[in-house]
């Protein structure tokens, strides 16, 4: 992901750093947040603050006092984060919609792994960018897309109970009075509520199955006007509907079974992107059905919705299931393409960890997470933003522009 930034690459960036220095507000809050931003968009392979604050010194005789200050504005300082996500969230998709306009909103989570039991949310915990259960924070994040471009908007801190219910640990992260103990579906809703309270554009959320399996995300979601792509498990229980919406009059099934029911000859192979090797495909059904939920209301009185099937070549049987609103004026490739845009939220990942530090903060506190993250976002929003140009920056290695012009 590292470029080498022109005259003009670099005026862009100074001009977006004063931007947001203008939402921070304080002169030393608008020098620090460059300064570490740049630390996050250099070379560094360690991105936490000591290292950046001994780039960024001159003189080696000040790097202390330039660490305490840098470390002061990420773990203490009282500074909106929402306020500078959300203009970043803006940069981003100002440039990106003048290539496609965004449709989809992406809800996943990550792994942040760890050694010690002090940060804050630790505790041993599954986690896909693990594959398994093993010490991390985990934090939820919503993205939005467009055909061509992804930049993630949002991101909370997954707090457990182990957390959120001891005393003594919310005294040493400095966890504020009002944040108690909420799911990630909680965490994922409220993200979503707070992007259409700013107006962010999209009009469908896409989940794996740790969210797509409640009907209570599902419902919320169409609630707030969106429709939804989400995954589910393979044991969800579905009333396949007949033509006109009919309701078939066998019982319900598991999706699984429904979908071994229709045969190998009802699946038809799609397309949904051309990759760096290869192009993506797969074998896909689509049917109407109403889905089974412990809500007191007759399975016949939900609404029906699509299951979407995917059966892979190099399964015996399907494997995959969703749930989608998407109007049927669609046709199945468009829908399956909307679904599969969620799977580029790992590459993000990838390249939040890989090259913008997104994991490395070394803090223990509540607020310093969430302000690392605002910093972090705000980086990735500036290059994907370059991204869009039609002609970017060079991969090469970047030149590193001074802070604190950056920050005047």
């Amino acid at each position: 992901m590292e470029y080498m930034m022109d005259p003009a690459a670099e005026q862009r960036l100074q001009a977006y750093l004063s931007e947001i220095g203008d939402v921070l507000g304080h002169p030393l809050r608008r020098e620090s947040f460059a300064t570490y931003a740049l630390g996050l968009l250099g070379e560094a392979e360690r991105k936490s603050v000591e290292p950046i604050a001994a780039r960024a010194c001159p003189d080696p005789e000040r790097v202390e006092v330039a660490h305490q200050r840098l470390l002061h504005f990420v773990s203490n300082s009282h500074w909106d984060d929402e306020a500078v996500r959300v203009h970043a969230a803006r940069y981003a998709i100002g440039a990106m919609t003048q290539q496609a306009p965004v449709t989809s909103w992406i809800v996943d989570d990550t792994g942040f792994l760890k050694k010690g039991t002090h940060s804050v949310g630790v505790q041993r915990q599954y986690t896909g960018s693990a594959g398994k259960t093993t010490n991390c924070q985990i934090g939820v994040s919503l993205s939005v897309a467009t055909r061509y471009h992804h930049v993630p908007i949002d991101f909370e801190l997954y707090l457990p109970q182990s957390w959120a219910d001891d005393p003594a640990r919310r005294r040493e992260a400095r966890i504020p009075d009002q944040v108690v103990y909420k799911t990630k579906i909680d965490l994922a809703l409220e993200m979503i509520e707070r992007a259409a309270r700013h107006g962010i554009p999209g009009d469908i959320v896409l989940a794996d199955a740790a969210y797509g399996n409640s009907n209570a995300f599902r419902e919320t979601v169409r609630l707030l006007g969106f429709d939804y792509a989400v995954g589910i498990e393979s044991p969800t229980k579905v009333l396949p509907l007949r033509r006109r919406g009919a309701v078939d009059p066998s019982p319900t099934v598991s999706a699984a079974d429904f979908a071994q029911r229709l045969g190998r000859g009802a699946f038809r192979r799609l397309c949904w992107r051309e990759g760096t090797c290869r192009t993506l495909s797969s074998r896909f059904a689509l049917r109407r059905v109403q889905v089974a939920h412990e809500d007191g209301i007759p399975i016949e009185q939900h609404p029906p919705v699509w299951l979407l099937m995917e059966w892979p070549d190099d399964e015996p049987k399907p494997t995959k299931f969703a749930l989608t609103t998407l109007p049927a004026r669609m046709t199945n490739k468009e829908i399956v393409r909307r679904f599969k845009e969620r799977y580029r939220t790992e590459k993000v990942y990838e390249e939040l960890k890989g090259e913008l530090g997104l994991d490395h903060f070394e803090g223990r506190r509540f607020r310093g997470w969430h302000h690392h993250v605002t910093v972090a976002l705000s980086c990735y929003a500036f290059v994907v933003a370059e991204r869009t140009r039609p002609f970017p920056p060079s991969a090469a290695r970047p030149r590193r522009p001074r802070a604190l012009a950056l920050a005047a």
